[in-house]
């Protein structure tokens, strides 16, 4: 009977239909439940916003193939859409395909995942018991039973909280009418809202530099802006990316236009601001860290990544990884602090399997809170789960993907590795300065300013003095770093 059921899968985003296309070609039959009332839901949240993979990257091979008897073409594989324009341009069509048109269901959220007559506590029979899926749509409650789950839900619609402490801040709820969540269209539909006004953007990864860059653009011709930008590290430049040397590069474009602004003076950055809460005062709304506050404000965009909503899951078991929220061994490979997207090898059913056969989490949630994913990477995750849940483990163990190398890992930035060496070594002499801005002992740290580079970071967090070791280029100028 199980294996005459259904595979579900959750979500009908680029993942999740790309799952459904996978799972056809394989001979199974996918039921794809979405939340929303269109495909796409949480990229249109972001429709106005431009990728910076470009088109080549943001398609799947099977839903490709999927596509091509409707005589579908690819837009310009060097072109990068928008959130908006990928929804439209391919998602749209690929859901009205016959396939995955008569397996879709719109408006269908899913609120629990369980096995058949089997609580968490209950061993005997588990895994040959089917998943009960239940979800809520315009009619009511519902259950289906599954021979596999899917969950290709994303993490948009569970923004982290602005506290730096993972809580939300002091006073962030009491303002929540101030603070949007995500990238607002800043020149678009929330012109009004931030025309004029004193913004705060709180985060440091692409949405921020999106953000800002918006409300850039609309400084110039609004009068009275003041754009303040606050983020957690020392350093803005180690979350610049890799400039020109970025294989994607609307992502170094970015990184290069943020940097631009801050040289000018468009922006004001707090650097090291670890928020502690926000206080509503005759001047504007104020965020502070302890005795530190920063300029008052009108308006907050909180830009500070996103978790996965786990609630469904209370009777699954699942093995998560304690600080990342991703299956345990995916975790080391998608560590934002060692990692960018491009740096992430890829994988699949075997790195993403839990304790409960057939159950995967996929896509952006299966990255738990790291912010590290590329859609190419999910494709590839979910062309290996379909692989697995059909029994073909040796197809689901291949590796069918080549990533671009996106520059955060592994450029380094001449104009602070000498000076992050010398925090931990003293001044150095030429040759050793020549060789620190060439990558000596890795480079820069990734994440500890107060390391002098990434092998001194993990010496630290092994508890070591210093993990320099002795490069030959360096070995007797910076002799004194490892003593």
């Amino acid at each position: 009977m199980k294996n005459q059921l259904p595979v579900i899968v959750i979500g009908a985003g680029p993942v999740g239909l790309a799952a459904a296309a996978h799972l056809l070609e394989r001979g199974e039959e996918p039921l794809v439940l979405e939340a929303g009332e269109r495909v796409g839901a949480n990229l249109r949240r972001w429709s106005h916003v431009r990728m910076f993979s470009p088109w080549e990257f943001n398609v799947d091979a099977a839903s490709v193939r999927l596509l091509a008897p409707t005589g579908w073409r690819l837009p310009d594989p060097a072109g990068f859409p928008t959130g908006g324009e990928l929804a439209q341009a391919y998602l749209e069509p690929l859901a009205a395909t016959p396939a995955i048109a008569s397996r879709l269901r719109l408006g269908a959220r899913v609120t629990a995942v369980g096995r058949h007559q089997r609580d968490r506590m209950k061993d005997a029979g588990r895994a040959q018991s089917p998943f009960v899926v239940r979800y809520e749509d315009a009619g009511g409650e519902h259950e289906v039973l599954a021979r596999a789950v899917v969950d290709a839900s994303g993490t948009y619609l569970t923004p982290n909280p602005l506290g730096a402490s993972g809580l939300p801040a002091l006073g962030e709820a009491a303002l929540a009418a101030n603070i949007h969540y995500g990238i607002p269209d800043v020149l678009g539909a929330d012109r009004a809202r931030y025309a004029g006004r004193r913004v705060l953007v709180l985060g440091s990864g692409h949405s921020a530099f999106n953000v800002l860059a918006d409300l850039a653009t609309l400084a110039r011709s609004e009068p009275g802006m003041q754009i303040v930008w606050g983020l957690r590290r020392g350093s803005i430049q180690r979350v610049l990316g890799g400039g020109d040397h970025d294989q994607l590069k609307e992502r170094g474009r970015l990184g290069k236009l943020i940097g631009g602004l801050v040289e000018q003076g468009a922006l004001v950055v707090a650097t090291g601001f670890l928020l502690d809460g926000l206080e509503r005062t005759a001047e504007g709304i104020v965020a502070r860290m302890g005795e530190v506050a920063l300029p008052p404000v009108d308006e907050i965009v909180a830009t500070t990544g996103f978790r996965p909503d786990l609630r469904p899951y209370a009777e699954i078991r699942l093995d998560l990884d304690p600080g990342t929220q991703a299956p345990r061994a995916l975790a080391p490979l998608i560590d934002p602090n060692q990692h960018s997207c491009g740096s992430v090898r890829p994988h699949g059913a075997v790195e993403l399997s839990h304790p409960e056969p057939d159950l995967y989490l996929v896509g952006m949630k299966s990255y738990g809170r790291a912010p590290t994913f590329l859609l190419a990477t999910g494709y590839e995750q979910v062309r290996s789960v379909a692989a697995a849940i059909a029994g073909d483990w040796e197809a689901a163990r291949r590796v069918e993907l080549v990533l671009p190398e996106t520059g955060m890992c592994i450029t380094q930035f001449a104009d602070e590795a000498a000076p992050a060496a010398a925090s931990c070594c003293g001044p150095l002499p030429a040759p050793a300065e020549a060789a620190a801005k060439e990558g000596c002992c890795g480079g820069p740290p990734k994440a500890d300013d107060g390391a002098c580079c990434v092998r001194d970071e993990v010496a630290r967090k092994a508890g070591s003095r210093c993990g320099c070791g002795t490069p030959a280029p360096v070995r007797e100028a910076v002799a004194a770093c490892c003593a």
